[in-house]
């Protein structure tokens, strides 16, 4: 009795001491979609069905009994989940397991039956599958148990060959096993699952020898998830459907955010064409118009507002050296546009105020011509080349130089300098022209 007792109270600390390895729980695992703390992870189950000395494992005539007979049995589990796809459960059993016939005495009906009064293992639990794609809560888990565990059960016969009654004997099984778990709601699964557990001791059925030391468990019960309420079970998450989830939240996120970028181009696109414009058509662009509003035919200056007294017309004859030239042409090397727009960019601005001096200090007529190559539409390419040209004046002229002095012409592709079939001779038809007079 002592014995009996020791020995169950061993088992016991395993069952617990196994418990308690696993009982801790990190807040998130690293690299995945989820943290631990929002989920359920212990569960209990119960079940009962069928014990059998029949297993796909036995030889060809059920081992030393050809005939099995099924009996009930009961059991029960608790279980700490680790991971979605595995956790660790400690397992109860209890039942009988009958048969008869035996093979060594043919003809004879003689059975024999073996009363598991109590089994305890210990068992990894793997989810080996996951069946919802749509929900991060899964329906149907397919899984598989391997363990190990004790068990106390003695075996009566009334066999005649190497058979004799025994009392209970404790040894050491293991069980492996396979089912399916249907979740019909966050904290309640239906366990259906078949084992297969072989037993250590040569006469579980009564009989000396080893040919039949194994059984079989078919069971159905129910699983329930301890823990908030709530929340769904750690075992059944479906990372991925969360994936799926997320990927769908950052399309519409990428799509959100491409529309916002379509208007807010738009929106600039616009007020670039509103500030080139001159609503009071006196040569100066709006942005960089001082006394908007002036009336038709006005002298004004490079600030659009109206000269107090016209200056005299003196006609005089303009001289124009090779270093007024060179300004202009350092100026038309170093211009620069953002791409497919007629923004100048900010490394032009240097030899261009250097043009606008020029301009003003020797009162210097220019023509500025835009020219493109020939990729895309015609009159896309006639629209930049003279947006480009007017970008070119209205920056001249917010420098001091008198916008009445100052032609813009866009001529869009029509007249190349070289030819529009290579790279490099696309690149040399986009161009700015200054022409000073």
């Amino acid at each position: 009795m002592k014995s009996k007792i020791t020995k169950a109270a061993m088992v016991l600390s395993l069952v617990g001491l196994s418990a308690q390895l696993f009982a801790q729980e990190a807040d998130s695992q690293t690299g995945d979609k989820f943290s631990k703390k929002y989920f359920r992870t212990w569960s209990v189950g119960i079940n009962g069905g069928m014990l059998t000395h029949y297993t796909p494992f036995n030889s060809r005539n059920n081992g030393d009994f050809s005939t099995p007979y099924e009996d009930w049995g009961y059991g029960g589990y608790i279980k700490k989940q680790i991971i979605p796809g595995f956790g660790i459960q400690a397992d109860f059993l209890a039942g009988k397991v009958r048969g008869g016939y035996p093979n060594a005495t043919p003809g004879s009906t003689a059975t024999f039956e073996s009363k598991i009064e109590w089994s305890a293992a210990v068992s990894g639990n793997f989810t080996i599958a996951n069946m919802s794609l749509n929900q991060k809560r899964n329906v149907l888990s397919p899984y598989l148990t391997a363990g190990a565990g004790y068990m106390s059960s003695a075996a009566t016969t009334d066999a005649t060959v190497n058979a004799a009654n025994t009392g209970y004997n404790r040894n050491w099984f293991i069980p492996i096993g396979a089912g399916f778990k249907f979740g019909v709601s966050k904290g309640v699964n239906i366990d259906l699952g078949y084992s297969v557990n072989f037993v250590k001791a040569t006469n579980f059925d009564g009989v000396s020898g080893s040919a039949n030391d194994r059984f079989s468990y078919a069971h159905a019960g129910l699983e329930i998830a301890l823990g908030r309420k709530g929340t769904s079970q750690l075992q059944n998450y479906s990372a991925v459907a969360a994936i799926r989830e997320e990927s769908a939240a950052e399309s519409a996120e990428l799509r959100k955010a491409l529309s916002s970028a379509e208007e807010n181009a738009k929106r600039d696109k616009e007020e670039l064409a509103k500030q080139l414009a001159d609503d009071d058509s006196d040569g100066v662009a709006n942005k960089f118009d001082k006394c908007p509003g002036t009336p038709a035919n006005t002298v004004v200056d490079g600030a659009g507002c109206p000269l107090k007294t016209p200056a005299p017309v003196i006609q005089e004859k303009v001289i124009i050296t090779e270093a007024d030239r060179k300004v202009v042409d350092e100026a038309i090397k170093n211009l620069e546009f953002d791409l497919g727009k007629s923004t100048i960019r900010s490394v032009s601005y240097e030899t261009l105020n250097r043009v606008a001096a020029l301009l003003v200090e020797k009162n210097f007529s220019l023509k500025l011509a835009g020219h493109t190559d020939n990729t895309g539409s015609m009159a896309l390419n006639l629209r930049l080349s003279k947006d480009r040209a007017e970008s070119v004046k209205a920056y001249l002229v917010s420098q001091g130089a008198n916008a009445s002095r100052i032609e813009a012409t866009g001529y869009g592709p029509n007249q190349p300098i070289t030819t529009n079939k290579t790279a490099e001779g696309r690149q040399k038809n986009r161009r700015v022209e200054f022409t000073l007079y």
